[in-house]
């Protein structure tokens, strides 16, 4: 009996990059070919801070998993982004524009405890790295917000939300990640999740899916169509930019054709693979 050998990687897709390429080629590759650097935004920040309030929440005994217990996580958590991320101070003018923003991240967590009780609750794992290379090559990385295991085995996949659920005909674009994140524990444990969870905290909204094995076929095809459609702009060098209303929030406007900029020269560098273990940028959080 012959052992096969894994597939070559020829490439890597996490959840957020696949999302950059669907919504605008352009923005893929200067986040991912140039590596320019984008200017932290408060939305992204505060979701990066509750997100890691929400991980170090579980830290403690279930009955103390509290409100009050969740919102004294806050200034800690703040320190310590401030001191891995230094520039993060830039953020506000004054201590009234901190003060709202952080009130706005209490809101949040007053939130999560009206959509459940973490106390009755033991996730299995939490900021969980996940990777997998399917049979094309092609390598599917992320980071799982939390993971729930009944006694039964089933597996309920949650991701914290910062912004507000999305609005009718918009929900296939949210359930995208949760999908790439159902097909990689698939291929992974050959268990399809029982259901994926997407908490908005912005609103105070859940959005449920319970996916089947023909959603994630139909997802893997997905994904490795993005990666076709990716090699095919790495060897023509062109990079459509596509605009839409999340232009207004893009640091590129300056160097985007589509707003009268010109964009530098396409660097000879292929994409850039992130290192299990490493943080996953501010700009995953939302």
């Amino acid at each position: 009996m012959s052992i096969s050998e894994p597939p070559a990687i020829i490439g890597t897709l996490s959840p957020s990059r696949a999302g950059d390429f669907m919504t605008c080629p352009l923005l893929y590759r200067f986040r991912v070919i140039d590596r320019l650097p984008e200017r932290p935004s408060p939305a992204a920040v505060r979701g990066t801070l509750v997100h890691a309030v929400l991980e170090r929440l579980y830290d403690l005994p279930a009955p103390e998993r509290t409100i009050a217990a969740a919102q004294a996580l806050l200034d800690p958590q703040w320190t310590r982004l401030l001191e891995q991320t230094p520039e993060y101070s830039t953020l506000f003018d004054d201590d009234a524009g901190h003060e709202s923003w952080i009130g706005q991240a209490r809101q949040m967590l007053e939130r999560y405890f009206a959509l459940e009780d973490p106390q009755r609750l033991e996730p299995a794992q939490r900021e969980l790295y996940v990777e997998v290379v399917l049979g094309s090559g092609l390598m599917l990385r992320g980071y799982i917000d939390r993971l729930d295991v009944a006694p039964t085995g089933d597996l309920r996949v949650v991701d914290y939300k910062t912004g507000s659920a999305p609005g009718p005909g918009f929900e296939a674009k949210a359930l995208f990640q949760m999908k790439f994140y159902a097909l990689v524990l698939w291929r992974l444990r050959g268990t399809v999740p029982r259901l994926l969870q997407l908490m908005y905290l912005g609103n105070g909204e859940i959005l449920r899916y319970a996916p089947e094995e023909a959603d994630l076929r139909a997802t893997e095809r997905k994904v490795e169509a993005l990666w076709e459609a990716i090699e095919r702009s790495l060897t023509t060098r062109e990079w459509r930019a596509r605009r839409s209303r999340l232009c207004d929030w893009c640091d590129y406007q300056a160097i985007c054709p589509e707003w009268g900029g010109t964009p530098p020269p396409v660097p000879d560098r292929r994409p850039g693979d992130t290192t299990r273990g490493s943080r996953r940028a501010a700009t995953d959080e939302l």
